[in-house]
């Protein structure tokens, strides 16, 4: 919502609404520019709450792009470079400039000059992995260094330094999964009924059309990260060149992929609150109120007067009649840790995603696939009459 214009793309604020209460942040970002980062955002909204805090209100920051979020409650961004706060960098980004390299030459000079940030990233991450070398080409310092000295900051932690406001609290909207899809695939509906393909042509004539012309599209920065440029553009760079009725089934396509996407992130959204909140307890988490949403006509009860009830609390200093929500977390669990499978020829990083590989149907698929080739080897030996050929066990299993 920081993109001037594409009202409807980016799901902004209505006017009615703004009206209602002061918004800052929106509309404020030529979407030509592909480099405003977040450290531009944090450096543009921490002044704005400062100043909302010198009048006596209450800064509410909305979700959202939860990483956005995170730069406002933890130190956990690094400034590599003294540039203006308020506006994007003029010049070429070094990050970009490192992603265009293959994802094991950037993880091999990652290894070099820090082997400990190496470790925790996947080679065809290569945004993170730019990134960690961007960290450390423009300071020196290896970037697992700087990620120790902020989460050994008092009041630190796993999550990085300490809470910039140590009073926030969050109030978490959640719904059931089948209420969740069912709204979100109408908002979707809705944005096509205001009119969200002649936005999107205004922008592709005025911008997209001349990156394909020149073949340097790029859907990894700036505006075009946003959900809904990738699902239409075969329908916008088609349209006029195909059939009716081809033009027909690609916006259709791209309707139904704009919907799958939304749902996609919306479960990573909530993913991110439960594993960077719920289950990363610590002096540096603030509390987290959930607030059910599946049923609109109940908002008032459920919604409303629970938050206003819990940032009153807040505002006195007393605890709320609402309990923070808690989950069990696993101590156990390595976020980090490295497990090769010779098998799938894959390197997994983190304990869940390596059960989850061990589980999934390319894993069990090789999985089998051997198995059939070391009773076909096994088999062909005691057919050949081999006398020192080892038998499977009495029940027909086979090692793994």
């Amino acid at each position: 919502q920081v993109y001037k214009g594409l009202d409807i793309i980016t799901n902004k604020v209505s006017p009615q609404e703004q009206r209602l209460c002061r918004h800052h942040m929106i509309s404020f970002v030529d979407p030509l520019v592909s480099n405003y980062t977040v450290v531009d955002f944090r450096d543009k909204a921490v002044p704005l709450i400062s100043y909302i805090f010198a009048r006596d209100k209450i800064p509410i920051v909305v979700g959202g792009t939860n990483y956005y979020i995170e730069s406002l409650l933890w130190k956990v961004l690094i400034n590599t470079k003294e540039k203006p706060s308020s506006v994007p960098r003029p010049d070429s980004d070094r990050k970009v400039e490192l992603e265009q390299l293959d994802g094991a030459e950037l993880h091999r000079r990652l290894s070099q000059v820090d082997p400990e940030m190496a470790a925790k990233l996947h080679p065809h991450d290569k945004r993170k992995v730019a990134r960690s070398l961007q960290v450390f080409e423009e300071t020196g310092i290896p970037h697992s260094e700087i990620l120790h000295q902020q989460q050994g900051e008092e009041g630190g932690g796993p999550l990085g330094g300490p809470l910039k406001y140590p009073h926030s609290c969050v109030l978490w909207l959640h719904a059931d999964q089948a209420a969740l899809d069912a709204r979100l695939e109408k908002r979707v509906d809705d944005m096509v009924a205001a009119g969200l393909l002649e936005e999107l042509r205004d922008f592709h004539r005025r911008y997209n059309r001349e990156k394909v012309a020149e073949n340097r599209q790029d859907y990894q920065h700036g505006i075009f990260q946003s959900i809904g440029f990738k699902e239409f553009h075969e329908y916008l760079v088609s349209e006029g060149n195909c059939s009716p009725e081809t033009s027909a089934l690609l916006l259709e396509k791209g309707i139904q992929a704009l919907k799958q996407v939304t749902k996609r992130y919306a479960r990573r959204q909530n993913k991110w609150v439960r594993n960077r909140f719920l289950k990363r307890p610590g002096p540096n988490v603030p509390p987290v109120y959930g607030l059910e949403v599946s049923d609109l006509q109940r908002w008032e009860e459920d919604v409303l007067k629970p938050a206003l009830e819990i940032v009153e609390s807040f505002i006195q200093g007393r605890e709320p009649l609402a309990e923070p929500l808690r989950m069990e977390q696993d101590e156990k669990e390595n976020k980090r840790s490295r497990h090769v499978c010779e098998l799938c020829d894959r390197l997994i990083i983190g304990d869940r995603e390596w059960a989850a590989h061990t589980r999934s149907k390319s894993h069990l698929h090789h999985l089998k696939k051997r198995r059939k080739l070391e009773v076909s080897g096994r088999a062909g030996g005691t057919m050949g009459g081999s006398g020192d050929v080892e038998t499977s066990d009495e029940d027909g299993s086979l090692p793994v």
